[in-house]
């Protein structure tokens, strides 16, 4: 692996990717959006390069680095937050965008095509979310995950490329978007404000961004081909734990207003991935303890 691609750079796990590839002395392509605002999240390095291209420019995009690249990773995607998650024309969109990714890999020469699917693709289950794990979405955002991982992996076929899906479960880090609980929780208590909360009785699963970056890194070295992973740390607690250690860290004492806000419609009560496979492919285990991911986040808060 000399050269990869990434598309939705500018989060939590395509910074955090963006960092573990210049670690690992890999040249990375990023595309952006000219005018996104989270344009200048992406750490600037000799190795990193960037090529202005949307989601909508996805489909006539053209190889003129004059270079060959070895990975795809396609992490952008529209309305994956907030009332678009159930917009089925935007998310309808997104799986042509996603075929449009795979074309695009074609054209500047690599040989593997890394997608990043959702936990959403299964809706609601209580027990351990595995690659063969029956999927019945209930929203937009989760059929067209699902639809994109299913149609990339026969396009990549036609094209003879490599495919890999990875479902990924709550990811937290730096630049992650500012509507996640985690994000919402530390703004307020850093503004000396109570965050308003659900009754936080879900079991939720949360992996740090470096540990994902990590696992997509080992992926696109030992990945197989047309397989499914399910990316999480694997272990679930309380959502309420998860939270007032935020609390303890960013404000101890700070009163936490659990049970103010209701819990949405189809809410997810148990959320925890089987990395099984992902451990026997590839190594990989997560290595961040929850704690020290929040002090990072709000260490980079500061800065």
């Amino acid at each position: 692996m000399k050269r990869v691609i990434i598309t939705g750079a500018t989060g939590a796990i395509g910074t955090a990717l963006v960092r573990k590839l210049i670690d690992k002395k890999i040249e990375v392509l990023v595309f952006l959006r000219v005018d996104s605002q989270r344009n200048q999240n992406i750490p600037c390095h000799p190795l990193v390069h960037i090529k202005f291209c949307s989601l909508e420019q996805l489909a006539d995009v053209e190889n003129d680095t004059g270079k060959v690249y070895d990975i795809f990773y396609h992490l952008a995607w529209r309305g994956a937050s907030g009332p678009e998650r159930n917009d089925m024309y935007i998310q309808n969109q997104n799986v042509k965008y996603a075929l449009d990714a795979v074309r695009a890999a074609k054209k500047f020469g690599c040989q593997t095509f890394i997608g990043a699917g959702s936990q959403a693709e299964y809706g609601n289950w209580e027990v351990p979310l595995q690659c063969d794990t029956p999927v019945f979405p209930n929203m937009g955002y989760g059929y067209a995950k699902l639809c994109a991982g299913q149609m990339t992996r026969e396009y990549a076929a036609q094209l003879e490329l490599k495919h890999i899906w990875v479902r990924i479960l709550s990811v937290y880090g730096p630049n992650d978007s500012a509507g996640s609980m985690i994000m919402y929780t530390i703004d307020k208590l850093r503004q000396g404000m109570e965050p308003k909360l659900t009754k936080g009785e879900q079991m939720w699963d949360y992996l740090y961004s470096d540990d994902a970056a990590k696992a997509l890194y080992l992926l696109g070295k030992m990945g197989i081909d047309r397989k499914i992973y399910v990316l999480g740390s694997g272990t679930t607690r309380p959502l309420k734990d998860y939270i007032q250690k935020i609390r303890d860290i960013a404000a101890p004492g700070r009163n936490l207003s659990f049970g103010t806000i209701p819990y949405g419609k189809n809410q997810t009560m148990y959320l925890c991935a089987d990395t099984s496979e992902l451990k026997r492919d590839t190594g990989w285990h997560p290595e961040t303890d929850f704690n020290d991911g929040i002090r990072t986040i709000i260490k980079s808060l500061q800065m």
